[in-house]
């Protein structure tokens, strides 16, 4: 399935309404609300799970532009990429974080640098950029799923990016469990360095 497509954005609103995937976001609700993320750029942002969990507090971009629609119709401020470098100004950034979540695996190897270049200027030096990509079981579950990325990937893409991260975590449970829980994550959150000014 072509993740820009209608049947895409169905299919994700269908899942998100579902009960047992309501159940199965609390302690994602529980740990992304955690971290105090300020006004937030969700890159890839789908139809807004992520932006609901934060109240709204930030600007979703989506290629698909059905994605984008079914944000606004609730709500939440989303934009395909043209028309977030239309639009997106100053008074709208920086921005404190940068998230990708459920993104990365989607792309060939070399796209996430492409698609990390191209925002983390809007990022505020000092902000925090925030990864999270399925384990095993989770990779597996989804046919528009290309390329395994584990924690070690995200944090060699940190790195080139000069951002700052010590270590990935398995979420919500060890890393044992990506085997069989199609919830289980890595995740990462890296420091954008005082020194970064490029903002655009």
């Amino acid at each position: 399935m072509d993740t820009q497509s209608n049947d895409y954005t169905k299919r994700l609103a269908a899942s998100e309404s579902s009960r047992w995937k309501r159940l199965a976001g609390s302690p994602y609700r529980w740990w992304i609300r955690r971290l105090d993320l300020g006004n937030v750029l969700d890159v890839g942002c789908g139809v807004g799970r992520s932006l609901r969990f934060l109240d709204g507090e930030g600007v979703g971009v989506d290629h698909n532009p059905t994605s984008v629609a079914h944000c606004r119709s609730i709500g939440l401020s989303a934009y395909t990429p043209e028309e977030f470098f239309d639009q997106i100004s100053g008074e709208h950034g920086p921005f404190d974080s940068l998230i990708m979540l459920h993104v990365l695996e989607h792309l060939q190897p070399g796209e996430a640098d492409d698609l990390l270049s191209t925002y983390l200027p809007f990022i505020r030096p000092g902000g925090r950029a925030v990864f999270v990509t399925p384990q095993e079981r989770g990779f597996a579950s989804d046919l528009t799923h290309t390329h395994f990325v584990s924690g070690e990937n995200i944090l060699a893409l940190c790195r080139r990016h000069d951002l700052a991260v010590d270590r990935w975590r398995s979420f919500p449970l060890p890393r044992w469990a990506g085997g069989f829980f199609t919830h289980n994550e890595f995740t990462v959150v890296a420091t954008i360095r005082l020194d970064q000014s490029k903002i655009v």
